[in-house]
């Protein structure tokens, strides 16, 4: 059965029906200068097919050699997540057949990671849920594929396809998850939460860019769901490559409606890989999902065993950085935000952009009502995550200072932020350029409230009578006819001289 949008589950009725099990496997690009096992430039982009060399291409004779930097990041990762660190452990060979893998096997680890036994704590809704990391393993990514021809950018269809080696060879951590049990409605929200946690952490490392736009972190959903009240978890997919937070949160809810119309049919779910679709929201078959004796794993021949001494691991512990559900609290009380315009913040992904919109001068406050309000509201609307906007926190803190400063009002500054994004210039540009300063001039707004009490002689009357409140009316028709841009407290000063 190929569910589509019109024969998925309601999501309460998977709710009553059946219990979700999340499982997360997250690929971290390592921002090493080299690749794992040689010295070919470990750089984003390129011409295709430039970055590489004998070992990377898997050319007989060549002999890899392990890069000890992505194995101080990989031990690092580890620490960060709670994670023990194996004093002995070494690579096996993953064997597959992929066109993007030039030796038709994959150098990662097995049954001897790095690090394992870890957990990260993640709060949804004022709900913490412990997700317990089963292993972090070090291993390196393949080339890419582009296929050409066809309408849907698939193999399938397409005319040929093209190979770039570039990224063959790049380390990776992949970063596995126990199953996440007991989330229930809150499962894709968790599911986002973590992996949007989970970058932070990345990112504070300082062990890779974390970009998910250009595959420096990608997210691989797996999701079963079993008959409520089960303790046996059910047949599970794999949703391979998602790239935003948005995207985990909503491949997690379609996976559950899609295999809840499988399920309720009667029918059984097929252990397979699937495709996300981002511009239609839904998940497609890819191939059959492998077990791990499927791979056939055997030790790496060509490589020694990685044995971390316990005082280079008590060193580089040493080095890590403050953690992220600490640090928001420290920000939170430093910012005076309640609980639940913290949890709003973390929700929204903005803590960092916040934090630098405020180290550039802004207020917390403003800094959070740009952030969560009209750049939350625009992201929405364009279906991106609000960070891929393209408004920088200096940019939104150059706007603030406009407001500050009586250049503009918060009316106008929106106006700003449509320059913004189109690519108009700085904040202070396009307010010269579009005409948006506030006029403070006394002669013209003396002639607009004029204009204003002659227009509504009822209104000016009440205000003669004492009731100042209806001052607002005026104020109103004052700033239509100058068309948003008059200083609206100085309106208020003239109307007030005027009438009393």
């Amino acid at each position: 059965m190929s569910a589509t949008s019109e024969t998925l589950v309601p999501f309460e009725d998977v709710l009553a029906a059946y219990d979700p099990a999340l499982g997360l496997e997250v690929h971290v690009e390592l921002n090493t200068a080299t690749k794992m096992f040689c010295g070919c430039p470990a750089a984003f982009g390129g011409e295709p097919n430039t970055h590489v060399c004998p070992t990377c291409l898997g050319l007989p004779g060549a002999m890899p050699v392990v890069n000890g930097k992505a194995v101080e990041s990989a031990i690092r990762i580890g620490l960060a997540l709670n994670c023990d660190i194996a004093e002995w452990c070494r690579f096996a060979r993953k064997n597959y057949f992929y066109p993007d893998m030039p030796k038709n096997f994959q150098t990662s680890q097995y049954d001897e990671p790095i690090a394992f036994d870890g957990y990260m704590d993640v709060e949804v809704d004022g709900e913490t849920f412990r997700v317990e990391i089963e292993r972090a393993h070090m291993e390196e990514d393949t080339g890419k594929s582009t296929h050409v021809g066809g309408a849907t950018g698939r193999i399938h269809g397409a005319d040929y396809s093209l190979v770039d080696y570039n990224r063959a060879g790049i380390p990776l951590i992949e970063i596995v998850t126990r199953p996440i049990l007991g989330a229930g409605e809150k499962a894709p929200a968790v599911a986002r939460a973590y992996v949007q946690q989970l970058r932070d952490l990345i990112v504070a490392l300082g062990v890779s860019e974390a970009r998910m736009d250009q595959g420096n972190l990608r997210a691989d959903v797996n999701l079963s769901l079993s008959p409520k009240g089960s303790d046996v978890l059910g047949t599970r997919t794999e949703t391979k490559n998602v790239n935003s937070f948005r995207s985990v949160e909503r491949a997690v809810r379609f996976e559950m409606q899609r295999h809840a119309a499988i399920l309720d049919a009667g029918e059984a779910i097929f252990q397979e890989t699937r495709h996300w679709h981002e511009d239609t929201g839904i998940t497609t078959s890819g191939r059959p999902k492998s077990d791990a004796d499927d791979y056939r794993y055997f030790p790496e021949p060509d490589l020694v065993p990685v044995a971390p001494s316990r005082e280079w691991v008590e060193e580089l512990r040493g080095t890590l950085p403050e953690n992220p559900v600490e640090r928001r609290a420290r920000l939170q009380e430093a910012w005076g935000f309640t609980d639940l315009e913290m949890r709003d913040v973390v929700a929204a992904g903005v803590v960092e952009a916040i934090e630098e919109t405020v180290a550039e001068g802004a207020a917390p406050q403003a800094a959070r009502k740009w952030w969560l309000s009209e750049l939350s509201r625009r992201a929405n609307d364009a279906g991106v995550e609000i960070t891929e906007l393209g408004v920088t926190p200096a940019q939104v803190a150059a706007v603030q200072k406009l407001v500050d400063d009586k250049v503009v009002n918060d009316k106008l500054a929106r106006q700003v932020f449509d320059g913004l994004l189109a690519g108009e210039g700085t904040p202070a540009e396009i307010v010269e350029k579009r005409g948006l300063a506030v006029v403070s001039d006394d002669g013209a707004l003396s002639t607009a409230v004029d204009n204003a009490i002659a227009a509504n002689p009822d209104v000016a009357d009440k205000i003669r009578d004492g009731k100042v409140a209806a001052a607002g009316a005026l104020i109103g028709a004052v700033m239509k006819e100058m068309r948003g841009q008059a200083d609206a407290a100085r309106v208020r000063e003239l109307i007030l001289e005027k009438l009393s």
